[in-house]
């Protein structure tokens, strides 16, 4: 365990380095030293609960094994910074009293799976249950689902010292994820804080609207009477929005930085990418620089309709956001899929999904041709 941090302060620091993070804090010559020590603490903190959430996640795989629930995967998370700040702003608690600055997720193919799971954990876990929301059956307002349980870590020898640090376990079907995945990728797309219920008011109801229906098709709740009326919500959102485009533009994009080879000193500002309906294919050409990738997007827009008759789709995407996408969710293509497959299947939507066009290597980037006009309006000096 020498290589796991353990907690170098008193809990009287962590209390004060809390209410010190949901402030603002304000960088000068005579706080920078105050700030630095703020985030020394509350860093160790955080950092010391790394041990107890590896020992959850063993416990909770070998749990999964034992029950012999196939195909799912669990991945485990410190809290980032920042997010911890925006929750420390949000609730009256302080820092050590966060129940999440370490989490573990279980994502696994069904309801009869996520129920077993819960129940070996409450019978079988060597760790000291302090609590349960069960967002699957009663959901968040915002339409989150998930089954979360915290745990008090229980250690003995050497690991008692991490003792009572808490480690959250977020338990769902691979569903539930999408819909999570779904949220906040199209939120860190647009940028828009929408797992905050920050953003588009439509979208923000697209979501709820179908966490109602997985909630359905998942028998996790009988049909109230209103699904009929939910439907046709979805469907008018998802027309006003356009969303099963946007989520097919977004999947498709991250499909493609795993499908380009690109040299890493020629790596592309942004990706034009075209849609034929007509053939369901997608094609793509890396754009370099904005103004030459406006351009290429304009020239696109402006023939191919008149070309295919409305057949034609195009949209220009930066390449940072589909990076960081990818970084933020590493399954995110399946996920997203799985999601707007629901959603198509929501509103009787059976057009079928698009084929990439065959492309190994990007091309390189164009070389740009020296400007010299400047030389031709040049004049001596008179003598």
């Amino acid at each position: 365990m020498a290589e796991f941090p353990r907690f170098e302060y008193s809990m009287r620091d962590v209390r004060r380095a809390g209410e010190a993070l949901a402030g603002d804090l304000i960088w000068t010559d005579e706080t920078a030293e105050h700030i630095r020590q703020v985030f020394r603490i509350a860093n160790n903190y955080r950092d010391s609960h790394a041990f107890p959430m590896r020992r959850l996640r063993y416990e909770v795989s070998g749990l999964i094994r034992k029950q012999r629930i196939t195909g799912g995967f669990t991945v485990a998370r410190l809290k980032r910074m920042p997010s911890i700040r925006r929750k420390l702003r949000k609730i009256s608690s302080n820092l050590n009293q966060v129940q999440d600055l370490a989490g573990c997720r279980a994502v696994l193919p069904t309801m009869d799976d996520v129920n077993s799971l819960i129940d070996a954990m409450r019978s079988n876990s060597a760790h000291e249950l302090a609590r349960e929301d069960p967002y699957i059956i009663r959901p968040k307002p915002d339409g989150y689902r998930s089954h979360h349980m915290v745990f008090k870590f229980k250690g003995e020898g050497e690991a008692a010292v991490y003792n009572d640090r808490r480690v959250e376990i977020q338990i769902r079907t691979r569903l539930q994820h999408s819909w999570a995945t779904a949220v906040e990728a199209v939120g860190l797309f647009r940028k828009e804080d929408m797992k905050a219920g920050q953003g588009s008011a439509d979208w923000l109801r697209l979501f709820q609207l179908m966490s109602s229906e997985f909630l359905f098709v998942e028998r996790c709740a009988p049909d109230d009477g209103g699904r009929a009326e939910r439907l046709v919500e979805i469907a008018d959102l998802q027309a006003k929005l356009d969303a099963i485009s946007t989520l097919e533009n977004l999947r498709q994009a991250v499909r493609i930085t795993d499908d380009y080879v690109f040299d890493p000193k020629n790596r592309p500002d942004y990706y034009l990418i075209r849609y034929d309906r007509a053939r369901n294919l997608v094609s793509v050409s890396p754009e370099y620089g904005p103004i030459d990738a406006v351009r290429s997007y304009d020239k696109a827009e402006a023939v191919e309709p008149m070309a295919s008759n409305g057949n034609f789709n195009t949209v220009l995407v930066e390449v940072d956001e589909i990076e960081n996408l990818k970084a933020a969710y590493p399954n995110y293509f399946g996920d997203v899929d799985l999601f707007k497959l629901r959603l198509q299947e929501a509103i009787g939507d059976e057009s079928g999904d698009f084929s990439l066009t065959p492309q190994q290597t990007a091309p390189k980037k164009p070389r740009e041709k020296p400007d010299y006009s400047w030389l031709h309006s040049f004049r001596r000096w008179p003598k």
